[in-house]
């Protein structure tokens, strides 16, 4: 019985330590020293520009003589150079799909990538100014890490593209109670939202249609189940402590 005791005290610990095989990423591919794989993922989306969006256009002459009424009013007391004097500065997407530009009037810019924006808009302003050169940046690319992250939260991101790893290294990775076959991308697409399941371990990752996270997105890593009994490391103070207080409970029944 004592033997019996031991070994099931034993046992359910064991159980209860998160294997190594459950926090690796991508596992099923070949070892450098098997061979040679290389895995082509799918080419990044071109973001396409929503009602609600934010777009930020500078419009610069090179000729400093030339007065231009492109440019967004900066006349705030916030610095154009913060987050918030880019978005005071910046043209909000109407629910009919445009923005309100100087001199021009209503430009529809729903349904088109930012660099087809910012091509039309370079053919209408030369139009009135020449030597001038436009620029136009989403503001409002922003991520959301919910769930077994080690820093939740919603980061703001400065760059075109980001897949799904650089968008969990933003959150200082994962925890190891962190389900990384249950990983959810919640996506606001043009019929409602969509929610894609997607497997941290797997290779194929890398071709899955929302390797690239989009504005607005958010990622959401589920916990292990039996996360409440379950341990990071190997728990050999509370081994010891459950096998002498088995033995001393076994020799006061004895």
């Amino acid at each position: 019985m004592r033997k019996l005791l031991l070994f099931f005290s034993v046992l359910i610990l064991l159980g209860s330590c998160v294997s190594l095989k459950r926090v690796k990423y991508i596992q099923d591919i070949a070892s450098s020293e098997q061979s040679d794989t290389t895995y082509y993922q799918a080419k990044a989306p071109d973001y396409k520009i929503q009602t609600g969006d934010h777009l930020h256009i500078d419009v610069k002459n090179i000729d400093p003589k030339n007065m231009n009424p492109f440019q967004s009013n900066t006349n705030v007391n916030i610095q154009t150079q913060s987050e918030a004097g880019v978005y005071l500065n910046s043209y909000q997407v109407s629910d009919s799909g445009n923005i309100d530009f100087p001199l021009v009037g209503k430009v529809d810019v729903v349904g088109k990538t930012v660099f087809e924006v910012q091509s039309n808009l370079q053919q209408i302003v030369n139009e009135f100014f020449q030597l001038t050169t436009v620029s136009v940046k989403l503001i409002n690319f922003r991520i959301s890490l919910l769930g077994e992250v080690m820093r939740p939260g919603t980061y703001m991101v400065y760059q075109n593209q980001l897949n799904v790893f650089q968008a969990i290294s933003m959150g200082g990775d994962l925890t190891n109670y962190a389900n990384r076959k249950e990983v959810s991308i919640i996506r606001k697409t043009e019929k409602g939202t969509s929610v894609y399941k997607i497997n941290l371990l797997s290779s194929q990752l890398l071709n899955s249609p929302v390797y690239y996270l989009q504005p607005g997105d958010i990622v959401y890593i589920e916990p292990l189940s039996g996360k409440n009994f379950t341990f990071t490391a190997f728990p050999y103070a509370i081994i010891f402590s459950t096998i002498s207080t088995t033995l001393l409970i076994l020799n006061f029944i004895k």
